[in-house]
């Protein structure tokens, strides 16, 4: 089966996460530059298969799109062009930092570690990506 990967964007770094082989659990897989996670996700497309991208979508409090949408859609472009048989979902990320930084809490991760944003960034795409399997299996059972 084909993978379902989580990406959390940022400027300076992509967070990656992907989906266990049953799709139940998205697992953290690392932090990479920009260039880095597009590499990384040809060399699961290669050895996996991908078959959806979910990309975390920053909408404002408001759930509207703000300036930083564009980054994200040049970004998402970019994958679309290395990727272009792989499903791609823009994903509600509201939150996801918030929540991913207690998940950090709760799992015992000393707070030296949690300040590292390349933790967090990880960890935030495993929450966008664990959404969104929670949605497709209540949606899609």
């Amino acid at each position: 089966m084909r993978r379902i990967v989580g990406i959390d964007f940022g400027r300076k770094r992509v967070g990656v996460a992907l989906a266990d082989p049953l799709r139940m659990f998205a697992l953290v897989h690392g932090t990479f530059d920009q260039a880095g996670a597009l590499a990384e996700l040809r060399a699961i497309d290669d050895n996996d298969g991908i078959e959806t991208v979910v990309v975390g979508w920053p909408l404002t409090l408001e759930g509207t799109e703000g300036v930083a949408v564009k980054s994200v859609e040049t970004y998402v472009r970019r994958i679309q062009r290395v990727l272009p048989h792989v499903d791609l979902v823009r994903w509600d990320e509201r939150y996801s930092s918030e929540e991913a930084r207690e998940l950090l809490v709760r799992a015992g991760v000393p707070r030296s570690q949690r300040r590292e944003k390349g933790r967090l960034d990880a960890a935030a795409a495993a929450v966008i990506l664990q959404q969104y399997l929670d949605w497709k299996r209540a949606t899609h059972p």
